[in-house]
C-alpha cells in the first residue's frame, strides 16, 4: 500500500481533492489540514509541525501551490517515496515579477488579506450566475480565512528562500496558470490549458496519470 498524503494550497481545505480517485488496493489517500501558526512561527518550523500528521512510512508527498512549497519543506526532514508539487514553485526565482516585487517593498505586510474572510459578504451581493458560481467555488474551498494564519502564509509564500531544489523533484504545472505563470516555470510536466485550479479542473487527468508518476 502506498500512502499518499495531500497539500492544499493557500486558505484551502482538504477538499480541493475530492475528485482524486485513485485505485484504491493500491492507494491510501491522506488530505492534511492547515494549523493556526504560532507567534513568529518559521517555515521550517511549521513543516516539522506538519510531519506529525505523517503516520506511514515512505509516504508521497503532494502540495499544491503554497502546499507545494509546504511539502518540499517537510521532504527535507523525512525519507519519502515520491515528492510532487502541483501549482507550485521549486524556488524563489520561479515567483513571477509582481510577487518578487511585492517582496523587495515588503508591501505584503500591507496585503488585504481580510478580503478573504469577507466571501461570505461577497455572497450576499454577487449579481449574475456565473459570479454567483465562483463566490460559491470560493466558499467551498477556501474555507481557512483566520487572520493569522493568512498573514503568515503569505509572508512566508513572498519570502521563501530556496533557490535550489531536490533533484527528485516532479513538479506538475498548467500552462495557464495566472498565479504562478508558466514562463517562469523550469522543468516542469506541462499541462495544456491548466489553470492554478487544476486539481480540480484536469482531475482526470490526475486520475490517470499520477499513479504512472509515483510508480515511475
Amino acid at each position: 500500500m502506498i500512502h499518499v498524503y495531500l497539500m492544499p494550497g493557500m486558505a484551502a481545505n482538504p477538499s480541493i481533492f475530492e475528485y482524486i480517485k485513485l485505485p484504491k488496493e493500491r492507494y491510501s489517500l491522506h488530505a492534511l489540514s492547515w494549523k493556526i501558526p504560532e507567534p513568529a512561527e518559521t517555515l521550517e518550523h511549521y513543516a516539522q509541525r506538519m510531519l506529525e500528521e505523517i503516520k506511514e512510512p515512505d509516504p508521497v508527498l503532494l502540495g499544491v501551490s503554497f502546499g507545494g512549497v509546504l511539502v518540499q519543506e517537510m521532504a527535507k526532514f523525512i525519507k519519502y517515496k515520491k515528492l510532487i508539487i502541483l501549482s507550485s514553485v521549486k524556488s524563489k526565482a520561479e515567483l513571477p515579477k509582481r510577487m518578487r516585487f511585492c517582496r523587495a517593498l515588503g508591501l505584503y505586510r500591507l496585503a488585504p488579506v481580510s478580503l478573504a474572510r469577507n466571501i461570505d459578504t461577497l455572497a450576499n451581493y454577487a449579481i449574475g450566475d456565473r459570479l454567483k458560481h465562483k463566490v460559491e467555488l470560493y466558499q467551498k474551498y477556501l474555507s481557512i480565512t483566520d487572520p493569522v494564519y493568512l498573514n503568515w502564509a503569505l509572508e512566508q509564500m513572498l519570502c521563501w528562500e530556496q533557490t535550489k531544489s531536490k533533484k527528485d523533484l516532479i513538479h506538475i504545472h498548467g500552462t495557464s496558470d495566472p498565479v504562478f505563470p508558466y514562463r517562469y516555470i523550469d522543468n516542469c510536466i506541462p499541462i495544456p490549458g491548466g489553470t492554478h485550479a487544476m486539481i480540480i479542473t484536469k482531475c482526470k487527468w490526475f486520475n490517470k496519470n499520477l499513479p504512472k508518476i509515483i510508480e515511475n
